[in-house]
C-alpha cells in the first residue's frame, strides 16, 4: 500500500496562489511582450512597469509553473514563451484564448472569495451582491465589458465549435440558427467547413455589430447573417438545426425548459437542436470542470446549473423530441444533441 500524503490536498488548497500567479501575467501582457523574443527579468519588469521586487520571483514562478522558459541562470538569464504559451497567451495571435482568464481575473476570482455565503444562501456573489444589476445587465450596459466577454466566451469555445464542425453530420441540412451566438464564432466554425449552409447567428441588438466584424474578418458576410431577438421574449428562427452554445447552463429549470421548447417549435420534422456545453458525466464523479462550472453558475446566478446528458435526453423527450445522442468536443465538453 501507498503511504498517503498530503501533497494533493495542500495543492489544491493552495491552488489560488498559481491561479492568480498566471492570471496577472495574461492581465499585464507578459506573454504577448514576449511574443517571439526572449527578454532578462530586468528588461521585462521594465516593459510591464513592475516593481524590482517582481524579478526574479515572478518570472521563475511562472518558469517553474511550466509557463515560461528561461535560457541561462542568474540576472543574465532570458525569459521567453513556451509552445503553449506563445500559442494560446499571445494578445496578436488568432489562437489567444486569454479573454476567458482576463474575465476570470477581472470579475470571477473576487466573487468565488464568496463561495461559501453562495453554498450557504443559493444567492449570486457577483454585482447583483452590492445592489448591481444582473451580470447581463452589467455587461451589457458597458459596451467594453460586453466585448471583453465576448471575447472570453470565444476563446473558451472555438475549440469546441471547430470539433462540432468537423463531428456532426451537417450533410442532410441546409440551414443553421446559432441562438445567443455572441461573436458568431460557431457559425464561422460550420459554414467554413459546410459550405452549402446557410447560418444564422441571433442575439441581442447590441451583440450584432461585433458578430458582424468577426464574421466579415472570415469572408462571411455572404453566407452569415446576424439577426437582433431576445430568446425570451421572441420566438427562435426557423432552421434546420438549432444550436445554443454555452446558453441552457446559464438558467434555472423553467427557463431551460422554454428554450428547448422553443428550439423544438423552431425546427422542421426531422431538424437537429444541439447544445455545447461542459456536460457532467451522468454518474457526476468524472468531470471535475463541468461541475466546477456548474458552481461558477451559482456564483454568478443562483438557480443556474450545469446538467448531465441524461438530464438533456429527459427534458428534450418532455417536449416531444425524438431520440438524443451525445458527442464528445474537446475537453471537458460535449454537444447534447436532440432530433425532432
Amino acid at each position: 500500500m501507498s503511504e498517503v500524503t498530503p501533497d494533493r490536498i495542500l495543492q489544491t488548497g493552495l491552488g489560488f496562489w498559481a491561479s492568480k500567479t498566471l492570471l496577472s501575467a495574461v492581465e499585464l501582457g507578459l506573454f504577448t511582450k514576449l511574443a517571439d523574443k526572449a527578454m532578462t527579468g530586468e528588461e521585462l519588469n521594465a516593459a510591464l512597469g513592475l516593481n524590482a521586487r517582481a524579478n526574479p520571483d515572478f518570472f521563475d514562478t511562472l518558469l517553474a509553473l511550466g509557463f515560461l522558459e528561461r535560457d541561462g541562470d542568474g540576472p543574465g538569464a532570458r525569459y521567453h514563451n513556451t509552445r503553449e504559451t506563445a500559442t494560446f497567451l499571445d494578445r496578436s495571435r488568432p489562437s489567444y484564448v486569454g479573454g476567458i482568464l482576463e474575465m476570470a481575473n477581472a470579475r470571477l476570482y473576487r466573487f468565488w472569495g464568496d463561495l461559501t455565503e453562495a453554498l450557504k444562501t443559493g444567492k449570486p456573489q457577483n454585482e447583483m451582491k452590492n445592489g448591481g444589476k444582473s451580470m447581463f445587465g452589467e455587461l451589457y450596459a458597458d459596451p467594453a465589458r460586453l466585448e471583453q466577454f465576448i471575447e472570453a466566451m470565444t476563446g473558451v469555445s472555438t475549440g469546441n465549435f471547430m470539433a462540432l464542425a468537423e463531428k456532426f453530420d451537417f450533410s442532410k441540412y441546409e440551414t443553421l440558427c446559432d441562438v445567443g451566438g455572441a461573436a458568431g464564432v460557431l457559425s464561422i466554425m460550420v459554414a467554413s467547413r459546410h459550405k452549402h449552409i446557410a447560418c444564422t447567428t441571433a442575439d441581442l441588438p447590441e451583440v450584432s455589430p461585433i458578430a458582424q466584424r468577426k464574421i466579415a474578418s472570415y469572408g462571411l458576410s455572404d453566407r452569415i447573417q446576424t439577426k437582433d431577438i431576445d430568446f425570451f421574449t421572441d420566438p427562435l428562427p426557423k432552421a434546420d438545426v438549432i444550436t445554443m452554445g454555452m446558453i441552457l447552463h446559464d438558467w434555472n429549470l423553467d427557463n431551460k425548459m422554454m428554450l428547448i421548447r422553443k428550439a423544438y417549435e423552431a425546427l422542421p420534422e426531422g431538424g437537429a437542436f444541439i447544445a455545447v456545453e461542459a456536460l457532467i458525466d451522468d454518474a457526476r464523479r468524472q468531470n471535475a470542470f463541468g461541475l466546477l462550472m456548474s458552481l461558477n453558475m451559482l456564483v454568478e446566478f443562483g438557480e443556474a446549473f450545469d446538467f448531465t446528458g441524461a438530464d438533456f435526453t429527459r427534458w428534450c423527450k418532455e417536449v416531444g423530441f425524438k431520440r438524443t445522442e451525445i458527442i464528445p468536443l474537446a475537453g471537458p465538453s460535449s454537444a447534447a444533441v436532440a432530433y425532432k
